[in-house]
């Protein structure tokens, strides 16, 4: 018989791909989400509830209704909010509910998709899952937190694994990417934080759809797993290969870091970017992570690189980007207003 798992933040960037390859999998799937479904090779495939995960009655009613197997809680509050209330309401009470409804009904796996955000600046390369936690920003902190809840849900017999994904990407993400993608469309510099000879990895989103699968079936639980690519370089060799790909006339520019840091802090608090710490601090240093646990438990072995994702990525952008460049949004299926980031642009 099928199963049925129902997913938060279900109609978003990791929800779209991760309905895809639940459905080639033969699952039966629920979509919760605020926004509506707009990846039109789902519709009629799946349920969608237009539900906020903060409204804890709303969340019973369809989980009781439905009676899913497994849920994924990918639904969150991104950086951009820049609103603490707003960020904890949705990353904290939100999870509480979710865990608090699966609970209830007895819901046989939850997987909880928190953040490498958790670990705050790099300070322990390669980060593993014991490493100290330092979270950056109200979002680090409130999926700290929701980490926490989770753990205690666990003893309370609710089965629930963590996974820490660094940044994913894939065809249709957009959000901060659209900077980069963008620039080079157009052969305009491409701007980075310090010299670029940082390592830092990334994420297919395709192998993440992947370690959730394998993070709800695994025998392994109340168990936390990093998640990242195998194969990874420096932003001046990964950004090098997409510019030359492209045949984009783009070169790299870097800035000086404190300086660009503290700009980039005033920006943000003046609700001037949506460019975060979370951003600004991390991506001029080496950023990886372990993947060791994930390979030992689930049997998680990412297939791209950064190289190619941001290459597959890239290439969807080239094709699509008429489609909704002259929109916005606060989600990573939507181009972000960068706003005074957008009007120097036009100068350079």
């Amino acid at each position: 018989m099928p199963k049925n798992v129902l997913i938060t933040g279900g109609t978003g960037f990791l929800g779209v791909h991760l309905a895809r390859h639940l459905l080639k999998r033969r699952y039966k799937l629920i979509l919760l989400d605020i926004a509506p479904l707009t990846a039109t090779d789902l519709k009629e495939r799946v349920i969608v509830g237009n539900i906020d995960v903060r409204n804890k009655g709303e969340l019973m009613k369809i989980v009781e209704k439905h009676k899913p197997h497994f849920v994924v809680h990918a639904a969150a509050a991104l950086p951009i909010q820049n609103n603490r209330k707003i960020i904890f309401d949705t990353n904290v009470n939100g999870t509480k509910n979710i865990l608090d409804c699966a609970l209830k009904n007895n819901i046989k796996r939850l997987v909880f998709i928190s953040s490498t955000a958790v670990y705050g600046v790099p300070k322990h390369l390669p980060e593993t899952e014991t490493a100290p936690i330092d979270p950056i920003g109200h979002y680090g902190e409130s999926k700290k937190i929701g980490e926490e809840l989770c753990l205690k849900y666990q003893k309370k017999g609710l089965q629930v694994n963590i996974l820490r994904p660094k940044t994913f990407l894939g065809p249709e993400r957009l959000g901060v990417f659209t900077l980069w993608f963008e620039a080079i469309f157009q052969n305009k510099p491409v701007f980075i934080l310090g010299k670029g000879s940082n390592l830092y990895q990334l994420l297919d989103v395709q192998d993440l759809c992947k370690a959730i699968e394998q993070a709800l079936l695994t025998k392994a639980s109340g168990e936390i797993f990093n998640i990242g690519a195998k194969e990874f370089g420096t932003w001046r060799q990964d950004l090098g290969a997409l510019i030359k790909h492209a045949k984009s006339k783009s070169k790299i520019a870097g800035f000086p870091v404190l300086p660009s840091q503290v700009i980039l802090g005033l920006l943000e608090k003046l609700n001037l970017s949506p460019i975060a710490a979370w951003h600004y601090k991390t991506l001029p240093v080496d950023s990886y992570v372990s993947i060791e646990k994930a390979q030992k438990f689930l049997g998680y072995e990412p297939q791209k690189s950064n190289k190619k994702l941001l290459i597959e990525s890239y290439n969807w952008y080239k094709i699509n980007r008429n489609n909704f460049l002259k929109t916005t949004g606060t989600t990573h299926r939507t181009v972000w207003n960068f706003k005074i980031l957008n009007l120097i642009n036009r100068f350079i």
